[in-house]
This record gives structure tokens, C-alpha cells and sequence, in this order.
């Protein structure tokens, strides 16, 4: 059925490609929040063919995860496992995501293609033997967070900026998201509760347990700190401010990690967590605020520490 091969494409996982927007709002500010370099119309095809790509990302794991996820308690119920989808349509499915969304991003720029062919590049090797990194412990956490910072760039790069974003940022962007998908294995690892059930359902698990994914959170969120405060001390001082609520922000998202089937194990629907959702809008809003306001009296940490 039709349904079946929208479901494995995910468009409701597109909510992910907010992580383009601070891409898009660091590229405006080193533009001097000038929509100059690009158009409306750029920025939503800029959008839509990074939402297709990373479809066509999801068509081919949920179609290669299908004998894993049959021993998984919810994912046993995806149409890949229970519905007998044809091989042929889903491959061309893939196949048409792709070759759109690639030729989209070709009408923006050289670099934006580029970008996109390497989003690509890494989902297949996330998802395909011999490579498949999703079976091998840190290296699946690892490899699937590079997707922030690769939606960072495209973002940056939807600004009409055709030089890389500060180093510093996107190493704290792609541990940042280590931590996401580390808390997330932590929650997927306690929801199942079965360690050799696990382990069929995700290779990586037959390494892992709870303590040693617990402190892997730790070790990404330390680093990403270690990175953004390089940043923000280098590139805007003024971010100082919004430190410790993003070091909030760590330490609640982890917190909603521990709960029972935690919600983190989907994260397209923490939009039901409403005081969460809240906070990282209000934390939006004061990122903005510091990126427009100059606060001089801060430099004192520069010139002292």
C-alpha cells in the first residue's frame, strides 16, 4: 500500500532538519543579518531537498534494519518488517529521493550539492555492509550525530556564504548531537531491558551497557561544552550569557532519558514535552538577543583570563 512507503520515508522525522536553523542564523549574522545573499524561494528549496535527502537516508535503513527491528518490542510493527514491502519500489523509492533532492540542491549552489552528496554518503554508510557504522559501538553514535553539523553547513550555506562556518562550532554541534543519539541508545538500551534481546536488535548493544553509555553522554557533553565555549569566546562574547542554560538544556534532555520508555527514543515527538519545547524557544529567543546586542563590559574575560 501507498501509506507503507510514505511511513519508511518518515517525513514526519523532517522536523529534524531544525538543525539547519542555527546554521541559518549564524550565516545571517556574519552577513550582518542581510537576506542579500539569498531569496525565499532558495531557502525553501534549500529545505525541501534536504528533507528529501534525508528520506531517502530513512528508506534505505528502515529497509536494511528490517531483520534487526523484528526483535524490537514497537519497531517489530513496521511496515519493512510486517507489511511486505517489494524490494524494487523501495529501492526506486531511495533512488528518487535522492537523485530530486540532489538536483534541487544543484540550483543553489556548488557547495550547498556538495554537502548534500556527503549527507548522502554518510547514510548509506550508516546503513550498508560491509560499512554499516551503526553496528559498531560509538562509532554509530558517532557517525549518525555528523548529520547536525552537516545540516549546520547547509544551513550556513543557504545564506549565500561560500566558506566552511568556524571549526569550533561544528565540532560542538556534532558532539552535541552525539549526546542526543547517546541518550537516545541509553533510553532504547533500558526501554528493552533484555540484553541478549538487545543486542539481536542492535549489534552495537552486545558492547554496550547502561553504565558505559551513560558516561559516553558525559564524555559528548563535555565536549561539545569544550568546543562552544571556544567558540563563543572567540567569535561572540556576548553568548557567554546563554552558558548555563544550555548546559541546562544537557542536563534536562538526559533527565527525560531516564524515564520509562522515554520519549527520546523518538525524538520527532518531544514536541509532547510542552515545558521542554518552551525552554529551547525561550533559549532561541536569548541566542538571538545576544547575537544583536553588544555588551562591552564582557571583554574584561578576554583581556584577563
Amino acid at each position: 500500500m501507498l501509506k507503507h512507503y510514505i511511513y519508511i520515508a518518515r517525513p514526519d522525522h523532517w522536523f529534524k532538519n531544525i538543525f539547519m536553523l542555527p546554521g541559518i542564523v549564524m550565516g545571517l549574522y556574519y552577513t550582518n543579518f542581510s537576506f542579500e545573499g539569498t531569496s525565499l524561494l532558495t531557502l525553501l528549496c534549500g529545505i525541501v531537498a534536504t528533507c528529501l535527502i534525508a528520506s531517502s537516508n530513512y528508506v534505505i535503513n528502515e529497509w536494511l534494519d528490517m531483520e534487526f527491528d523484528k526483535f524490537h518490542p514497537i519497531k517489530k510493527h513496521r511496515p519493512a518488517v510486517s507489511a511486505g514491502l517489494r524490494k524494487e519500489i523501495v529501492y526506486s523509492e531511495y533512488a528518487l529521493l535522492a537523485l530530486v533532492g540532489l538536483g534541487l540542491s544543484a540550483t543553489i549552489s556548488a557547495p550547498f550539492l556538495y554537502t548534500q552528496i556527503f549527507f548522502l554518503v554518510m547514510g548509506f554508510s550508516y546503513n550498508v555492509k560491509p560499512i554499516r557504522l551503526k553496528d559498531k559501538a560509538y562509532l554509530d553514535v558517532l557517525s549518525e550525530s555528523v548529520n547536525n553539523p552537516i545540516r549546520f553547513v547547509l544551513g550556513w550555506l543557504l545564506m549565500g556564504i561560500h566558506i566552511i562556518p568556524p571549526s569550533s562550532i561544528l565540532v560542538a554541534y556534532w558532539m552535541g548531537g552525539a549526546f542526543l543519539m547517546a541518550t537516545k541508545r541509553f533510553a532504547e538500551y533500558r526501554f528493552i531491558n533484555d540484553s541478549q534481546l538487545a543486542g539481536s536488535y542492535r549489534q552495537s548493544f552486545r558492547f554496550y551497557d547502561e553504565s558505559k553509555l551513560l558516561i559516553s553522554t558525559v564524555f559528548y557533553a563535555l565536549c561539545s561544552s569544550f568546543f562552544l565555549a571556544i567558540f563563543l569566546i572567540k567569535h561572540r562574547i556576548e553568548l557567554l550569557i546563554s552558558f548555563p542554560f544550555l548546559a541546562l538544556l544537557f542536563a534536562w534532555y538526559l533527565q527525560i532519558g531516564f524515564d520509562t520508555n522515554s520519549i527520546v527514543q523518538t525524538p520527532e515527538k518531544l514536541y509532547k514535552k510542552k515545558a521542554f519545547v518552551a525552554y529551547v524557544c525561550f533559549l532561541f529567543v536569548l541566542l538571538i538577543v545576544l547575537l544583536k546586542i553588544d555588551i562591552p563590559s564582557l571583554y574584561w574575560f578576554v583581556r584577563n583570563y
